[in-house]
């Protein structure tokens, strides 16, 4: 199994089981070096959901109570491999694991227990446990990685619509 991607690219295949060894081992990593600075990580993201497809990228949420209790620590999380790439969407911060071309992992810093975290958390356990809609989101995943094989964008983009759908799903499902 080859982790990575380069950048801009997109690419799924099959779920793999040494996705979840690595994201632990990144995890635990992460552990090491923040300390107490972090209140909680996971595994989160396609790699996380068994029986769907992914990109071989490894989504990490980092919880924190404070952003400065992460951005103090970018100098060791850069010598460690975890390149900063600033504030990617509102709420969280992103650092990068890979070369200049190819990213292996995504690792988000938010704020525990913010909407941004509870949503990494009710995706991943909503579509573990349902996997009807879990396999709608593989299959439209692995379409538009067809369709869009060179334009990250445009696959994020036209993915929003039923990750909303699911999000909201995982909302009722998990606070009924």
């Amino acid at each position: 199994m080859e982790l990575g991607l380069r950048r801009g690219t997109v690419a799924v295949e099959p779920h793999n089981t040494e996705w979840e060894v690595i994201a632990q081992q990144t995890v635990a990593k992460l552990r090491d070096i923040l300390g107490n600075a972090i209140v909680d990580a996971q595994h989160i993201g396609s790699t996380s959901i068994k029986d769907i497809c992914a990109k071989p990228i490894i989504d990490i949420v980092v919880g924190v109570h404070d952003f400065s209790d992460i951005l103090e620590q970018n100098d060791i999380l850069e010598k460690n491999g975890f390149i900063f790439r600033g504030q990617d969407v509102p709420e969280q911060y992103l650092y990068v694991c890979g070369d200049e071309n190819t990213r292996t992992h995504h690792i988000h810093a938010v704020i525990y227990g913010s909407e941004p975290w509870n949503n990494y958390i009710n995706m991943r356990d909503y579509l573990n446990c349902h996997k009807a809609d879990a396999q709608a989101y593989s299959e439209l995943k692995e379409k538009l990685a067809e369709q869009y094989p060179d334009d990250r964008n445009a696959y994020t983009e036209l993915k929003s619509g039923l990750i909303a759908e699911i999000l909201e799903k995982a909302r009722k499902w998990r606070y009924k």
